[in-house]
């Protein structure tokens, strides 16, 4: 399957940068005056996690960024008063920032709900982006024009920070100019601050010597050449030195991103098998020699040798290929989930491995594999019970841990649900679906669970919205791997512990969600969950005009299974610990299943669920009504076991309606929602 990155900054490369590149990377910043010049892209994670990206703000009349270090009077005096002036324009469409490049710029451990800061606090942990903007010291404000996204405002915030006494050398006169569409009456200031160091800065001129052969190459064969080859995602192949020339600009965009390559967690958190990321140490090499104009140098090129092209099946051939049933996606419109299924034809059971996907057509919003007991004569039918992975876009295939499998029954049938999204053309998709099996019985199970939200609520026009939703183990297990979903409005996704003594570990954070890139993360060493763990999600939507992915700004979102709609899922793959092969403990895993619906309406993790927790779901407008009658202690509220009467009384309801009663059968489902 072939896929396109997102190219939309490729111009920036190709025009801009060259010129700019070569003013951050060889000029001394003392001599150079910022007014002017261009500002490249650039994306950093704030205080709470969530991406903070410098194009994302073109509509903005203006970008503020002041500069900071952790631990500097300069920075916390610079902070109280950009806050004030933040509140002074907080009608006038500017975006505010502070932006830390010092050498311990880090976050340690992030700080509320993603996207919850007042005042984001940006780390420049790498330092290039202070050192490309030419910043110097604490305290220094820059006023950024996005519509030429050049420097309008280089000086003090106000006269308390300014080096020497100048008449409107201020950030609020600068502001005030750029929103009226003027060049301020002052553009470059000197400023009083606390000097940050930038080592990198200082050996600029050698990083011409930086070895395209022995540094370069070999970084970009590891980890960019698996998709940029032929017959991979890639839009091109990288398989020579004249190709990294030509898209040298848009390499280090890409980097500075953080967009490429697609593995979108930070750093923050966990540590996983199948990495992709280079190390800062790699990508700072591969950034300083474009700076330095992308030198060949010497020595044999190893990119030929490394760009082979990429196999159907990355796995090896599979025990069995299934074609999904080939359906015609339209050009335009709404496409229901296809939910179809082919006899597995097995005269024994397996223990499942592996699964690969391959030849999925771009209009393959996910799909999901599963193993249902009947043989429907329609080829209709699907069920998640016995889930034998999925695919999203740029997926990679679903593996399992070592001597754990996924068991199925002989006879039965493989079953697909489809979500197929139009593309603006008519498309035959034949997705085909390869199994790996064990030899033998593995010792352990693998299971599956879900965080999820079915009652999140997006109000429209809102740039930056929390949902929170968690999962409750009730037997100690181990994680082997977790993948976020959401669609076109989500900004960002976090995934956090919390252990029975109220402990907290971040797991992953993804500072910019990206829809068209959906992996699964697998812990390097199985994540230990003892019993009473709260697996807890935090994602952030973005349903404003500036969201350019957003299929409608105005309308409020609710949970729906069409792109057009919202989702908050994040899926885990798990083992129970005690569970093995020769003894199941299905009901564990019902146990587990039981605390989704608690966790998903639980939006303040308190263990409680007032009226207002159930928002906007009709499903649960009778647990409302009731809740009078199962509080036991009168609080108000719903704890777990009451909350588990309330669903007896619902589900007595649904079994004593007439048979096709829709009301009653939509009120009682609650829990029982797909992907």
């Amino acid at each position: 399957m072939k896929r396109s990155y997102k190219l939309g900054l490729l111009g920036l490369g190709l025009l801009g940068a060259v010129s700019a590149i070569a003013l951050s990377a060889t000029a001394a910043p003392e001599a150079i005056k910022l007014t002017g010049t261009r500002v490249d892209n650039f994306l950093l994670a704030d205080q709470t996690g969530m991406g903070d990206e410098l194009y994302y703000f073109k509509d903005k009349a203006a970008v503020v960024i002041v500069t900071a270090a952790q631990g500097d009077a300069v920075s916390e005096r610079a902070k109280a008063a950009l806050l004030k002036i933040q509140d002074s324009f907080k009608d006038k469409n500017v975006h505010f920032v502070m932006l830390d490049s010092g050498l311990n710029s880090k976050h340690g451990t992030f700080e509320g709900v993603p996207g919850s800061a007042k005042l984001p606090v940006l780390a420049d942990e790498l330092q290039l982006v202070g050192r490309s903007l030419g910043v110097t010291q604490t305290g220094e404000a820059f006023v950024i024009n996005p519509k030429t996204w050049t420097v309008a405002y280089h000086g003090p915030i106000d006269g308390s920070f300014a080096d020497k006494k100048v008449a409107n050398a201020d950030l609020t006169t600068a502001l005030n100019a750029v929103i009226a569409g003027k060049s301020p009456a002052v553009t470059e200031a000197s400023v009083k601050g606390t000097k940050i160091v930038f080592p990198d800065r200082a050996k600029a001129a050698g990083f011409k010597n930086i070895s395209y052969a022995t540094e370069v190459a070999p970084v970009l064969a590891d980890k960019c050449v698996v998709c940029h080859t032929q017959g991979g995602m890639g839009p091109f192949s990288m398989d020579k030195y004249e190709v990294v020339k030509a898209m040298a600009p848009m390499i280090r965009e890409a980097l500075r991103t953080k967009r490429m390559p697609p593995f979108h967690s930070d750093d923050h958190g966990s540590v996983w098998t199948d990495d992709m990321r280079p190390t800062a140490q790699q990508v700072k090499t591969i950034v300083n020699w474009i700076e330095a104009g992308a030198p060949r140098g010497t020595g044999a090129d190893p990119l030929p040798d490394a760009a082979k092209p990429a196999p159907k099946w990355p796995l090896g051939q599979p025990d069995i290929v299934l074609q999904v049933p080939t359906f015609e996606v339209p050009a335009s419109g709404i496409v229901d989930y296809q939910d179809v299924s082919v006899p597995t034809g097995l005269t024994e059971g397996k223990w499942l491995k592996a699964t690969a996907w391959a030849n999925a057509t771009p209009t393959v919003h996910h799909a999901l594999a599963g193993w249902i007991p009947k043989v429907d004569p329609k080829g209709k039918g699907f069920s998640w019970n016995v889930a034998l992975g999925g695919y999203g876009p740029g997926g990679a295939p679903n593996l399992t841990p070592d001597n754990t499998g996924i068991y199925l029954p002989p006879g039965g049938s493989f079953a697909y649900q489809m979500h197929y999204t139009p593309v603006g053309k008519p498309t035959t998709d034949k997705t085909e679906v390869g199994y790996y099996f064990y030899k033998s019985e593995p010792e352990f199970i693998l299971r599956q669970a879900s965080i999820t939200d079915f009652s999140l609520e997006i109000p429209a026009g809102e740039a930056r919205h929390p949902e929170t939703a968690y999962l409750e183990f009730p037997h100690d297990a181990q994680i082997f791997g977790v993948q976020p979903h959401c669609h076109s409005r989500c900004y960002s996704t976090k995934l956090r512990i919390r252990y029975p003594d109220g402990s907290e570990k971040m797991l992953l954070n993804q500072p910019r969600y990206d829809f068209a890139w959906q992996r699964e993360y697998h812990f390097k060493d199985l994540l230990e969950v003892p019993k009473g763990s709260l697996l807890i999600a935090d994602y952030v939507y973005d349903n404003s005009d500036a969201n350019k992915s957003n299929p409608d700004p105005k309308k409020n979102v609710t949970f729906g299974e069409q792109t057009s709609e919202e989702m908050l899922f994040t899926f885990a793959r798990f083992r129970f610990k005690g569970e093995t092969t020769k003894d199941r403990h299905d009901e564990w895993f019902q146990q587990l299943q039981g605390n989704i619906l608690f966790g998903a309406l639980d939006d303040n993790i308190d263990g409680k669920l007032t009226a207002a927790e159930f928002r906007n779901d009709p499903r649960f407008k009778s647990v409302v009504q009731y809740l009078p009658m199962v509080d036991a202690d009168k609080d108000g509220t719903l704890n777990k076991a009451e909350m588990a009467k309330a669903m007896e009384i619902m589900q007595k309801m649904r079994a004593s309606a007439p048979k096709g009663d829709k009301a009653v059968e939509a009120m009682t489902q609650g829990g029982s929602g797909s992907h």
